[in-house]
């Protein structure tokens, strides 16, 4: 209930807030007042006599010491309008004469929606009333007039047959609601005619006969009668429809005597009040019998926050769009109750509106798009708002309406209005102040609504794409995440394509798809559309193509002809068929161009041609956003120094190459150092710098670790694991040291086994290495304790060592690709599988393989997955938070439990390439293939960032042992450290480019606060 129902319970209002109150009571006339617009010089004499003697009845009352004129202020609110304010803001003063003017109330018939209407007792009419006075400020005259003070019209020849004064007091005294210049203002008799000139009404200087002069003047004086009862009906909305024109409420002599053209100008006008009305009408009703009774019920849901968010979807701004109308309306009507039956202008009323308006407009017709699809979506799922809906439609206001075109008015609000304002215009005479007034008004409103026309196709596509991505269907078992929840997702483009696939049952292989472009995280999705019963649904056909690695291929190929069956559908015509051109283009994705590679056809060239047009554009525009939003920089350190021979190196070339780089590592001595290991040997630079040392000749290093916090340097090469003092590294890398020094402090801690793979981690807070050794029949994974000083060794008695047994080795029965330290376990990587383990207790835990499929037998998504996960190569394990974790395979990856048990109704997350390493960063993974790198979010797996290159690999993996110390902030801060091939291919082979894959930060924001997640497995049982 409104509040306007609060105060009037039982008032049913059909019309709008602006009303019109019952006729003020008979006073007796002030002699001396003027009660009609200062006419033109030439009129006085005519009129001299008549208005000395005419009877006012002005806006205060018949106190013979009426009180002091009401303050402009008192109508004027800094506050917007709403429909429960008590006041009604007006930018429109009495100077501009809305309502104010001369003999008028000021706002006497506005009608407060809450009930508190304005006091009008005691006003004192303005001083413009009065003859004699300054100002020639008329009711009814525009502000834009450039006479300042009347309208220059024909001068008439007044005939007075019968005295005025002589009259009844019943045709007489004509009860009005506000003073105003009508016909019978001008003189006790007034002669009316055509005239040949103008449209407009012309006062005839001819001597009619004295039947026709009395029976015209009898009529115009009980038109003031009748038109003022007629005028406040059809302001308060109680007339019939049938009644409510302008020529039903004008006599049928006066309307002669204006003339054809002003009649319909005349008529147009009335059609700009009713219009006007009817539109605050319905706005007024859509707050009264749709909004309130919403937040009053509980019909869209229990919660009082998601009924206010539905309401503010559904219908914006619109209270603020009426507030404005409201304000126009009543400025209306005191014109036309000043003026009727001839209102000479609105256009000052319109204009000043119309400049004000246009923000709240914007607001609420580029959001239109979006309120019908949310209410269409709710009417769709909620019964209760179907069956609130269907009650509505009773209320006599509505007339049965639906919602949709209620919201849709003010969309069609302003064209109907620039359309009434062009047809004004044409039965607007030349030397009319609203031909030069008029133009302007239609011309802003006209620009105004073309400029929302973008606004107004974005927000279409955008409901588009919300109908397309409700009714998704992707393929069971797989995660798809389009990020279709982000406000700035948008349909770019889609149609109908057709394919062609052969089979042996139908050789021609014709079948339609509904092809779509997304955009933000731009995709091309091609799905086969499905229509049911009052919806559409839109299967998945084929894995979406992201944008980074879709690929244009031709798109000129000639046409193809499609046979079609006849649509007449005889016997005969069904034997029948006719060929359709076809125009196919071919797209296709970068990292499997035979396997998704797909040709498509449209039934135009100009069809082809905008798809071609959408994809470049869309590609362009992703790759400029993706530029400047990367949540990995990549920054090179060095492209040049480390080569591999290739085909342009002489052969008689005896230069030496570093060769390929397989390792490399970051730690912190005097200066922050990078050690790289390579096929010729192990390097060590100053970061920065661009002088290479060679310290050590291994030519199969595979991993290097920096143990900074014990001084340490660990490389695995040639199935050995050895430590070296990191500063004793430094110091010879710089010339400081002999190497015999290095090799002094060299520590074989792997022993004599053969060491397939070693990884360095944190296991409850112990930094640890563990390392793998393969048998004949088995493999033994051995965990060891680094320690800031060295002890004696118990394998080798008298012998010092700097590691010692954390926990007890144990056995695999797979060959482990593999090892990640959790926070309280070790996951070991095998050929067929994840092993989790903990070394310190191996007599209570039993070994954890990692998706437990156990119970595959009773759920099929389950069975599903295990038949994925038999055949796939595992990676290894990422923390997601502290309830879930990836296992991570070469082509997808996989959620889990704290307890391995399979989690998101065992459905996958797919990988664009097939991965040979991964890393994590914060909530990121990193996949590196040979020629990409795709970064992830872990959470909801989607795409964020594509790295491309040659011959990528991954050099470190331990963000938590960066070796650069205190000032190395965050270990998610800490560079990965990658190789890939370089720009430089010459006579000195081919270089390889070393690079830092830095974490960048948003821009004017505060660092992401993702927690570490060694945080998360401290919960798990991991």
């Amino acid at each position: 209930m409104s509040s306007y129902d609060h105060h009037h319970p039982d008032v049913s209002r059909p019309h709008p807030y602006v009303s019109i109150p019952p006729p003020p009571p008979p006073k007796e006339p002030k002699n001396g007042a003027r009660l009609h617009r200062s006419p033109s010089t030439s009129w006085l004499a005519y009129a001299a006599a008549a208005n000395a003697q005419l009877d006012a009845y002005d806006s205060y009352d018949g106190d013979a010491t009426p009180s002091a004129p009401r303050n402009r202020n008192d109508f004027l609110s800094a506050e917007p309008y709403s429909p429960v304010s008590p006041y009604l803001p007006s930018p429109y003063g009495p100077e501009n004469g809305h309502g104010n003017g001369a003999g008028g109330y000021p706002y006497s018939g506005i009608q407060q929606p809450n009930g508190h209407g304005y006091n009008t007792s005691g006003a004192q009419p303005p001083a413009a009333f009065v003859e004699g006075s300054s100002g020639g400020g008329a009711g009814g005259l525009s502000s834009f007039d450039p006479g300042g003070g009347t309208f220059a019209f024909p001068e008439p020849e007044i005939h007075r047959s019968v005295s005025q004064r002589d009259r009844p007091p019943s045709v007489r005294q004509a009860p009005r609601l506000h003073q105003r210049q009508t016909l019978s203002d001008i003189g006790p008799a007034v002669q009316l005619s055509r005239s040949s000139s103008h449209s407009s009404y012309a006062a005839s200087m001819d001597h009619h006969p004295e039947d026709y002069e009395e029976e015209l003047t009898d009529e115009l004086s009980h038109m003031t009668l009748d038109s003022d009862e007629g005028l406040r009906r059809f302001q308060a909305g109680e007339l019939p429809s049938s009644e409510e024109e302008w020529h039903r409420l004008v006599p049928e002599t006066a309307r002669e005597a204006l003339g054809e053209r002003e009649v319909q100008r005349q008529s147009i006008l009335f059609e700009i009040f009713k219009s006007e009305r009817d539109y605050v009408s319905d706005l007024e009703a859509v707050i009264d019998v749709f909004i309130e009774p919403l937040r009053a019920e509980k019909v869209i849901g229990d919660s009082e926050q998601k009924t206010d968010e539905f309401v503010q979807h559904v219908f914006w701004n619109l209270s603020e769009v009426l507030s404005f109308h409201q304000r126009m309306l009543g400025s209306l009507f005191a014109r036309q109750r000043d003026q009727h039956p001839l209102v000479q202008s609105v256009s000052d009323t319109i204009l000043e509106t119309a400049l004000q308006f246009q923000p709240a407009y914007e607001s609420y017709i580029k959001h239109y798009p979006l309120s019908e699809a949310q209410h269409r979506s709710e009417l769709k799922r909620n019964p209760a708002y179907r069956a609130f809906l269907q009650h509505a439609t009773q209320d006599p206001r509505i007339r049965k309406r639906d919602l949709v075109t209620f919201l849709s008015r003010p969309v069609t609000r302003l064209p109907r209005l620039v359309l009434l304002l062009e047809s004004l215009l044409k039965k607007t005479d030349e030397d009319h102040p609203d031909q030069e007034t008029m133009p302007l008004i239609i011309g802003i409103l006209s620009d105004f609504v073309k400029s929302t026309q973008p606004g107004i196709e974005a927000a279409e596509a955008k409901v588009k794409f919300w109908s397309v991505m409700e009714n998704l269907v992707f393929r069971k078992g797989e995660i798809i995440d389009l990020d279709d929840q982000d406000a700035g997702r948008s349909l770019i483009h889609s149609q109908t394509l057709a394919r062609r696939q052969r089979t042996e049952i139908d050789w021609s292989g014709w079948n339609d798809y509904f092809v779509v472009l997304l955009d933000h995280y731009p995709t091309v999705l091609i799905t086969r559309e499905e229509k049911r019963t009052n919806t559409v649904r839109y299967e998945v056909s084929s894995r979406p193509i992201p944008l980074e690695f879709l690929r244009l291929g031709q798109f000129d190929e000639p046409a193809e002809a499609r046979k079609e069956r006849s649509d007449e559908g005889g016997l005969l015509d069904n034997l029948r068929s006719h060929t359709r051109p076809q125009y196919p283009f071919t797209v296709y994705h970068s990292a499997a161009k035979l396997t998704r590679r797909y040709t498509l056809y449209t039934n135009t060239e100009a069809a082809r041609n905008k798809w071609h047009d959408a994809l470049v554009n869309a590609i362009a525009i992703h790759k400029v956003q993706r530029d400047a939003n990367k949540w990995f920089a990549p920054n090179t350190v060095n492209d040049g120094v480390f080569r591999v021979r290739s085909v342009r190196v002489p052969p008689t070339s005896t230069e030496l190459f570093t060769g390929a780089i397989t390792a490399a590592a970051i730690f912190a001595a005097e200066e922050n150092y990078t050690i790289v290991g390579c096929t010729g040997g192990v390097y060590v630079f100053v970061r920065g710098e661009i002088k290479f040392s060679r310290v050590l000749t291994f030519q199969n290093v595979s991993y290097i670790a920096a143990l900074q916090n014990y001084n340490k340097i660990l490389i695995h090469t040639d199935g050995i694991l050895l430590s070296y003092s990191m500063d004793i590294l430094a110091r010879v890398s710089q010339g400081g040291a002999a190497p015999q020094a290095l090799d002094a402090s060299m520590e074989r801690v792997s022993g004599q086994d053969n060491v397939t793979v070693a990884k360095v981690g944190i296991v409850k807070d112990r930094t640890i290495v563990v390392y793998a050794t393969r048998s004949f029949r088995q493999t033994t994974v051995f965990a060891l304790e680094a320690a800031k000083s060295p002890i004696i060794s118990r394998l080798h008695p008298g012998k010092s060592t700097s590691f010692k047994s954390f926990g007890q080795s144990f056995y695999v029965p797979r060959q482990v690709v593999d090892i990640i330290p959790l926070s309280k376990t070790v996951a070991v990587i095998g050929d067929k599988g994840v092993t989790i383990i903990d070394p310190t207790n191996l007599s209570s835990s039993a070994l954890l393989v990692v998706p437990d499929v156990s119970n595959a037998c009773s759920d099929d998504r389950m069975a599903m997955l295990k038949d994925r996960v038999d055949d796939a190569k595992p990676l290894g394990i990422a923390r997601v938070d502290k309830d879930e974790s990836m296992v991570i395979y070469e082509d997808f990856g996989c959620y889990i439990e704290r307890h391995g048990f399979p989690t998101r109704k065992s459905a996958i997350v797919r990988w664009e390439t097939k991965a040979a390493q991964f890393a994590e960063r914060g909530a990121h993974i990193l996949l590196f293939s040979a020629d990409l790198v795709e970064v992830r979010h872990k959470a909801t797996g989607r795409l964020v960032q594509v790295l491309e290159g040659r011959d990528v690999r991954l050099l470190n993996v331990n963000s938590e042992l960066s070796g650069l110390g205190a000032d190395a902030g965050p270990a998610d801060a800490v560079p990965l450290l990658v190789a890939r091939y370089g720009t430089k291919h010459d006579v000195h082979g081919q270089s390889i480019e070393l690079l830092e894959l830095m974490k960048t930060t948003e821009l004017m924001s505060p660092a992401s606060n993702v927690p570490n997640g060694e945080e998360y497995w401290g919960e798990w049982d991991m």
